[in-house]
């Protein structure tokens, strides 16, 4: 029987929270804001800002930009996926 490695998963490509002592929440990965799930900055007066590796979106634009995959690596992209010829 083969034997199964478990899956190991590359630290660099997690996204990191950082706060800072003045409140700031900051979520890196590989040097750049970035979060798909919300604000990758939040100032210490509570202003969300959006951002998917390091280009800065709107609410609106970071809400279709995760619909629409736009900043996924090629294996989590739909493209390509459900058709065939």
């Amino acid at each position: 029987m083969k034997e199964v490695k478990p899956l190991v998963i590359d630290e660099t490509l997690k996204t990191k929270k950082y706060t800072s002592p003045d409140g700031t929440v900051r979520h890196i990965k590989d040097g750049k804001l970035h979060n798909w799930e919300g604000p990758a900055l939040i100032t210490p007066e509570g202003k969300p800002e959006y951002y998917i590796n390091g280009v800065q979106h709107t609410k609106d634009s970071h809400k279709k930009a995760k619909k629409d995959g736009v900043g996924l690596p090629w294996f989590k992209s739909s493209i390509g996926k459900g058709t065939r010829s």
